[in-house]
């Protein structure tokens, strides 16, 4: 397997106040585990800044409007209870969306098998008309759009597991049948949604995984219920929305997922496309809150990425 890193070379831009989850340091733990010997094969690539009109592929007309408006001069600006906004944010968020867009285009271009990009803010949160829940813009909808709108993709599918549903995955998704969307998610936890009787037009999978549950409970959830899901949609694409605050040590949530289950999980996307899709694999980094937890599960997630069953490494 050849495997692209994009970096987000802007990435502190995005300022949050102090103690928030969400902040600079995550990418710097992100880059640090990846900088080991263990990924020299990775090929690396900086982000270039992407276009944020594009957001309107999944947004409404007025949303970048909105959250211009909502951008201070300096300082910091506030958008809902927990998602911030600063004076350099929508320029760190097209850095962001320009880091996932050239990881797709490397993937679909046959340049490598699978890309992963660590990049922030995270999107899944944000809804068609709402940025929420630290989210900005959903920057994996726009992917998948843009997949379909330039790459003549016909059918994409995104599978999130991160600890929180992608209520605004869903949000964009749940009425079009060319776009699957499968999510592992604790619940109850915010924001609330994610039920498995949520199934959208047939294009839905939610598995709802109980607090204090771990990796066994995942793992069959996604062979039960996501893995057979997937396949059975036959995307050309996958895109995986990547949060790693599922991990034991996440302070956010109370899932008991190990380092290591990010790789089987990971390999068995992997599995799945090569069975459906030759392999094409686009990662887009989304939550992890401890930052231990999140160089962990990074690490597993990407040396699953560059080399298989073969990758697997110990916790």
């Amino acid at each position: 397997m050849t495997t692209l890193l994009v970096s987000q070379p802007n990435f502190a831009d995005h300022v949050t106040p102090q103690g928030h989850p969400e902040r600079a340091d995550r990418i710097r733990a992100v880059e640090e585990a990846l900088s080991r010997p263990r990924f020299d094969k990775l090929i690396r690539r900086n982000a270039p800044m992407g276009d944020l009109m594009l957001a309107e592929l999944v947004h409404d007309s007025n949303y970048l409007a909105h959250l211009r408006n909502g951008r201070p001069a300096e300082g910091i600006g506030q958008l809902d209870a927990d998602t911030f906004i600063s004076a350099n944010s929508l320029s760190a968020a097209a850095t962001g969306l320009g880091g996932a867009l050239a990881g797709l285009e490397a993937v679909l271009l046959g340049e490598v098998d699978n890309a992963f990009c660590a990049i922030r803010p995270p999107g899944h949160h944000a809804e068609i008309a709402t940025p929420m829940g630290f989210c900005l813009i959903n920057t994996a909808a726009i992917v998948a759009r843009e997949a379909q709108r330039k790459y003549g993709a016909e059918r994409v599918a995104i599978v999130d597991f991160d600890v929180h549903h992608g209520n605004g995955t869903q949000d964009i998704f749940k009425a079009d049948p060319t776009v699957f969307y499968a999510s592992s998610h604790q619940m109850p936890l915010y924001p609330g949604t994610g039920k498995a009787s949520e199934t959208g037009v047939g294009n839905i999978a939610n598995a709802p995984l109980d607090p204090e549950t771990g990796g066994e409970s995942m793992r069959e959830a996604y062979a039960d219920r996501i893995i057979p899901a997937l396949i059975d949609f036959a995307p050309d694409l996958i895109l995986i929305s990547a949060g790693f605050d599922a991990h034991e040590r996440d302070p956010l949530a109370q899932l008991n997922w190990q380092s290591s289950d990010y790789g089987w999980l990971t390999g068995k996307l992997m599995d799945a496309a090569a069975q459906c899709c030759g392999n094409r694999i686009v990662s887009l980094l989304e939550g992890g809150y401890d930052l231990k937890g999140l160089a962990g599960g990074v690490s597993h997630h990407v040396a699953m990425l560059m080399d298989g069953a073969t990758g697997r490494l110990e916790d």
